[in-house]
């Protein structure tokens, strides 16, 4: 901890850090607005460059606006980098990953054509609006809700194996009560309806014309409601038990966040809040 220390951010790497990563502040605040329609733009952009009139018509306006707004996430990819104490903790982290691949398929573009349309990713960016209102519960909720998550794993990996055996069992059950003359012309066919009608989305390309096959087309129907039912209570049962303070700071050494308002050091990294 006392390399941490002596590592302590100082002069303009701290200010930045404090404009950068934290949006307390008005500089912070408008730092991460700018950001985010920044972000939006760039998407627009690419949207537009996907459509054929108008990337005849502005295609050398949209390649110019695209390495602007490259350049520009790059730079800003280059401060995050430089003014935390830990760089690759922040690399590592899930924004951190998210920065490094928002521009990178601009860059992959000019020796492979037609990449740049993976920089939707940058919509993944937008997220950082939960940091413009941290003030907010909006941080702290969705800390819980992650961890609710990441508790429930089991219950759920459970859940979604239950689920893909009765699917599978039904689909080959549907098979041989209707077979390919109804339109079940296979076991994975009928695993491909039993999906579509326990989840109730229907789409009607396949329909059992039999009467045992319409009963259990109805059995399954009427299951779907109870198994969608099912990960909302595991997940509602363990965010009852998840009631910690989670505070807006981020880490001055690897930008991590989500920490508990009474922690000390970060969860992530080590490095003194």
């Amino acid at each position: 901890m006392q390399q941490d220390s002596d590592n302590a951010l100082t002069g303009w790497r701290a200010k930045a850090h404090e404009i950068i990563f934290e949006s307390d502040t008005p500089l912070g605040k408008a730092f991460d607005i700018v950001l985010i329609l920044a972000i939006i733009m760039s998407i627009a952009v690419v949207m537009m460059e996907s459509v054929q009139d108008i990337r005849e018509e502005y295609g050398p306006a949209l390649i110019a606006a695209e390495w602007t707004f490259t350049i520009l996430f790059t730079l800003e990819y280059l401060l995050r980098l430089l003014c935390v104490q830990r760089p690759g903790s922040y690399a590592r982290s899930f924004y951190g990953v998210i920065d490094l691949f928002s521009v990178i398929p601009t860059y992959v573009s000019v020796m492979v054509p037609g990449t740049q349309a993976l920089l939707v990713i940058r919509t993944v960016r937008i997220l950082r609006v939960f940091r413009v209102l941290k003030l907010a519960n909006y941080v702290s909720e969705s800390e819980v809700l992650m961890r609710a998550l990441y508790a429930s794993r089991r219950k759920i990996q459970v859940f979604v194996c239950a689920v893909i055996m009765m699917v599978v069992i039904f689909g080959a059950l549907m098979y041989l009560i209707e077979g390919p003359e109804n339109g079940f012309t296979s076991i994975p066919r009928g695993v491909y309806w039993a999906i579509v009608t326990m989840t109730t989305v229907g789409y009607g390309d396949i329909a059992p014309n039999t009467s045992l096959g319409q009963s259990i087309s109805a059995f399954i129907m009427i299951l779907g409601y109870g198994i969608i039912a099912v990960p909302t209570g595991i997940v509602t049962a363990q965010l009852s038990r998840s009631g910690d303070n989670v505070s807006g700071q981020a880490c001055p050494g690897c930008g991590g966040q989500g920490h508990m308002s009474d922690a000390v050091f970060c969860r992530f990294c080590g490095v003194k809040i």
